[in-house]
């Protein structure tokens, strides 16, 4: 993997949500460069991680992953507030205050924090996404501490100068035209999500946000943004690497101990619309090549509606549309209609989850033809219900994945931090594999009758080349 920029954070989540690269569960958030490791050996009952945690006076929550197999450290900061937490009619808020936390504090100048990072031989970055905002570094052990008081000063006091807040907008509104504006794929996409839950709902919210409302952003409202869910009580910190308990413990007193505490946060997401805004979106860009067709469904996710479903909607996924082997590659890929189709779950996420079906047809593949066949794989699925062998493939290609995920030191990091900031435990993650090996066929068959079977809010969409 390649280490991403600020810009390229932003531009990695855009592209993860731009068609056909659908099949990517995890929204908006971006990989850091990192060493390979040897994975370690676990049993069938052991955590992933065996990370521990606790908690400052100041609400901050603390969790370390310890990994022993190089000298090297990771450091993220969760804030659990993403572009979700956007005010109506200010979209892009959360994202602009990431770019704006880079330009300095009362004890580190504009830019220096990454020139701090680069001297040391380490990596920074930052990545904003619906549910989260997180600011992390890789570097060698022993410069851990460095990064702790470095990222501590900053959570508890950025400048934002005001010399440099409209000159950063312009940053951010070349950003949206480089990731949106000039790929036809994104628009549509920034279109099919507006269309089907609402250009003012937190999920049809583009994360960098709407042109208009970016340009209406202040300073203050940034400040305000700030003050709310910037707190430590509404913050995870999270470290991996060759870096013991004790130590820890008392670098986190020391450096993020002080952070004054504030309100607890409330965060408040809105229920999905009971139907899309329109049942169908077509459009036409003469920058496409080849078609592309996506179906969006509204879900149950991890923190919202039904959850005991989250599980099983993991493994539906995979088995319809999860690659090689799958109902769906078998029927369009194997057969001739499509270079490539599938089904991917979104449901690690705060509010309404989503599950989405796409392909791409072969020239000369009609888009009716694409259309009937993915629907005579749902109707088979629905009336006939998976099979054994098909939940006990999908199980088993799922869990192996979690496990090779071990070998990078950025995995650990990710995955608690992305789960604690959506107020999920720490169990979700490190036991997540059992979990999944215990979902039974009539789990997998009931969640796809409730999401692929009921009415409710889904949309299909087409993007096709030629002129609008």
């Amino acid at each position: 993997m390649i280490a991403l920029t600020r810009r390229t954070a932003l531009k990695g989540a855009a592209a993860s949500l731009a068609l056909p690269a659908l099949a990517t569960p995890r929204e908006g958030l971006a990989q850091a460069a990192t060493p390979p490791l040897r994975t370690a050996r676990r049993g069938p009952d052991q955590p992933l991680f065996g990370a521990v945690s606790w908690t400052l006076d100041n609400g901050l929550r603390v969790v370390l992953a310890e990994n022993r197999r190089a000298p090297v450290a990771a450091h993220y900061l969760y804030v659990a507030a993403g572009s979700g937490e956007d005010p109506a009619g200010k979209s892009g808020i959360a994202h602009y205050l990431e770019h704006m936390m880079f330009k300095g504090s009362p004890n580190v100048p504009s830019g220096a924090f990454s020139r701090v990072v680069a001297r040391e031989g380490g990596q920074d970055n930052a990545f904003t996404s619906r549910d989260m905002t997180a600011y992390f570094q890789t570097v060698e052990a022993s410069r851990l501490p460095l990064m702790m008081r470095l990222e501590a000063d900053r959570l508890a006091a950025p400048l934002m100068p005001p010399d440099e807040y409209e000159a950063e907008r312009s940053v951010v509104l070349e950003e949206r035209r480089q990731v949106v504006e000039s790929n036809p794929r994104s628009r549509f996409r920034e279109e099919f999500d507006a269309t089907l839950w609402g250009p003012q709902h937190w999920r049809g919210r583009p994360i960098i946000g709407w042109e208009d409302e970016i340009r209406a952003i202040t300073r203050q409202d940034m400040i305000d943004f700030h003050a709310r869910f910037y707190a430590p009580s509404n913050c995870t910190l999270v470290v991996a690497g060759d870096v013991r308990e004790a130590d820890l413990r008392r670098w986190a007193e020391e450096f993020y101990g002080p952070v004054p505490s504030r309100p607890e946060v409330i965060r408040d997401r809105a229920a999905p619309p009971e139907a899309a805004g329109e049942a169908r979106l077509i459009r036409r860009d003469p920058g496409v090549r080849e078609p592309s067709f996506l179906r969006a469904f509204a879900a149950p996710s991890a923190t919202w509606g039904d959850r005991s479903r989250h599980d099983a909607l993991d493994v539906l996924a995979h088995l319809l549309g999860g690659g090689t082997g799958s109902r769906i590659h078998k029927a369009l890929v194997e057969e001739g209609l499509a270079v490539g189709a599938g089904a991917s779950y979104s449901g690690q996420v705060l509010g309404v989850g989503s599950f989405f079906l796409y392909a791409t047809p072969r020239p000369g593949v009609s888009t009716e033809r694409i259309e009937q066949a993915l629907n005579t794989v749902l109707s088979e699925l629905l009336d006939s219900g998976a099979t054994e062998a098909e939940l006990r493939r999908s199980i088993r290609q799922e869990t192996a994945g979690a496990l090779l995920s071990l070998d990078g030191l950025g995995a650990a990091p990710r995955m608690l931090g992305g789960a604690l900031s959506i107020g999920l435990p720490l169990d979700a993650v490190e036991f997540w594999p059992q979990r999944l090996a215990s979902v039974t066929l009539e789990q997998v068959n009931a969640a796809a009758r409730q999401v692929l079977g009921a009415p409710g809010a889904n949309m299909a969409g087409w993007l096709l080349p030629g002129d609008a």
